[in-house]
């Protein structure tokens, strides 16, 4: 498992500096459409275990609108999608009626995978568009995957006291501890070698407020999947599982990222969202 992690990591690191660095802003929006896409869709299969295309499709569809008016803003406004998206699955439900007794709670997973997946990690989308958009992401995900990596080792060589038993055994206190002091040292040093943007007072409180909702995001993943009663979201990283196993603090750092640029420090106060 730990050599799978390495390789996977050898791999997709320099593709990811290539991705944010020098391809245009389109590829990136393309590849986090994509990542929001799959994530979702490992969200309802361990949700739906069987069956539900319809409600699946129109999840998907609903995600991918938000992210497009994520990238172009003035294509349509928030409440259209919404409404686009509440009105669409009440819809499908009363014309299919094949079991009622399932229809709360079909709609209401397929309503939250938009908001939990599409909308959340949408962010990304958001961050890349603004100034030193491409500094930003690699901050956000330098400091979420520090901070993740941190917690896991940690806690494996040092871990004692368990955190979350019934949400994820293997989590501890010393792991958690560990991941969110790594995640504000490689903040601080980050906004040193690249994000003058920042100062280092911002540097210490975004590294303690991704730390934080970061694993908050790693834990709720790891509630929806124990109540699903399945270990991994997917297979399709080596070493890691799902997207949505890789991508489950992100979902929560990027919006606290993104607001906190907007509303501490100012930054693209004029994006309409």
């Amino acid at each position: 498992m730990h050599l799978k992690r390495v390789i996977s990591a050898v791999i997709i690191l320099p593709l990811f500096y290539l991705l944010v660095q020098y391809l245009p802003p389109m590829i990136f929006f393309i590849v986090v459409l994509f990542g929001i896409l799959l994530g979702q869709l490992e969200f309802y299969r361990f949700s739906y275990p069987t069956g539900k295309r319809g409600l699946i499709l129109l999840g998907l569809l609903c995600s991918g609108l938000i992210a497009v008016h994520f990238y172009e803003p003035g294509l349509f406004l928030d409440r259209e999608v919404l409404t686009v998206l509440v009105g669409a699955v009440l819809l499908y439900q009363l014309a299919m009626q094949k079991d009622l007794t399932a229809t709360l709670t079909d709609a209401a997973v397929s309503v939250l995978g938009v908001f939990y997946v599409g909308w959340l990690l949408g962010h990304l989308i958001l961050l890349r568009n603004l100034d030193q958009g491409d500094s930003l992401i690699f901050f956000l995900f330098l400091v979420t995957w520090v901070g993740d990596t941190g917690a896991y080792y940690i806690g494996k060589g040092f871990g004692r006291r368990r955190m979350a038993p019934q949400i994820s055994p293997h989590k501890t206190v010393e792991g958690a501890i560990g991941g969110w002091l790594a995640g504000i040292l490689v903040a601080v040093l980050a906004q040193q070698w690249f994000l003058p943007l920042i100062s280092v007072p911002d540097s210490l409180i975004l590294g303690g407020l991704l730390g934080v909702v970061g694993q908050l995001g790693d834990l709720t993943e790891s509630m929806f999947k124990r109540g699903a009663g399945v270990k991994d979201s997917g297979h399709f990283l080596p070493g890691h599982g799902g997207v949505l196993d890789k991508l489950d603090s992100l979902i929560f750092t990027a919006p606290m990222f993104y607001y906190y640029l907007l509303w501490v420090k100012q930054l693209g106060r004029m994006v309409v969202i």
